[in-house]
């Protein structure tokens, strides 16, 4: 059995819309990073860097319990444990995996540092605003060339797919429109429509829309509230 620690974010999506498309038997444990859960100690034993998601298998390589963080780390192991969406063919393989690394690398840092400053800092920076928003534009760029060759990621549907659909999924926000890249918009939708995906995006629910106006909220996910619970 396997313990889903997530919170509705992009990242935390991205397993379990992994684990909805393999069927595979889990439970969750909602980590609330609003009020700080991410910080308590019996999370950080699981996830050292205090960051979601996390997963326990009770059934390890070895047969014995394993606790792993890092997303990309975990779709890796679960595409490995199930034998799912990571093509046994060397060549497809490393460039499924050459794809994953463009998101944990490229996708997550920097459509994040867009979605941060555009949305959630509390000074409107217009340096960060143009400079993240723009590189935004030339990874969603990047996409839309890749998938004007290959109808998806890595020829089929994968794990590098898995992992960057939650992060599109908000392109307004990153100041872009699917309009503009309509390779990127064919590829989202057809995403968007498979039912595993519509599941794995309801684990645990979404983060409220409005949570940054909660003061107490915003400090314990950007300011030192997470120094003081140490």
């Amino acid at each position: 059995m396997i313990t889903l620690y997530t919170d509705g974010t992009p990242n935390g999506h991205k397993v379990s819309i992994f684990l909805e498309e393999t069927s595979l038997p889990y439970r969750v444990v909602h980590i609330d990073i609003m009020k700080g859960d991410q910080f308590k100690p019996e999370f950080l034993k699981i996830s050292p860097n205090n960051k979601i998601p996390a997963i326990v298998d009770t059934e390890g390589p070895d047969g014995k319990a394993l606790a792993l963080f890092e997303s990309g780390a975990i779709l890796l192991y679960l595409a490995e444990k199930t034998g799912k969406f990571l093509s046994p063919d060397p060549r497809l393989r490393i460039e499924t995996i050459q794809w994953l690394m463009f998101q944990m690398g490229g996708i997550g840092p920097m459509f994040g540092q867009a979605h941060h400053f555009r949305k959630y800092a509390p000074e409107k920076i217009p340096y960060a605003i143009e400079r993240y928003t723009k590189e935004a534009a030339r990874l969603y760029s990047v996409l839309d060339r890749r998938l004007g060759e290959s109808a998806y990621l890595a020829d089929d549907y994968s794990i590098a797919d898995i992992a960057t659909y939650p992060w599109v999924r908000w392109h307004d926000v990153h100041g872009q429109k699917l309009e503009d890249f309509p390779n990127v918009h064919r590829w989202y939708s057809q995403i968007h429509d498979r039912p595993a995906v519509k599941r794995g995006m309801e684990v645990p629910g979404n983060l409220k829309a409005d949570w940054a106006e909660d003061k107490e909220a915003w400090n314990v996910m950007f300011g030192n509230a997470q120094y003081e619970r140490r």
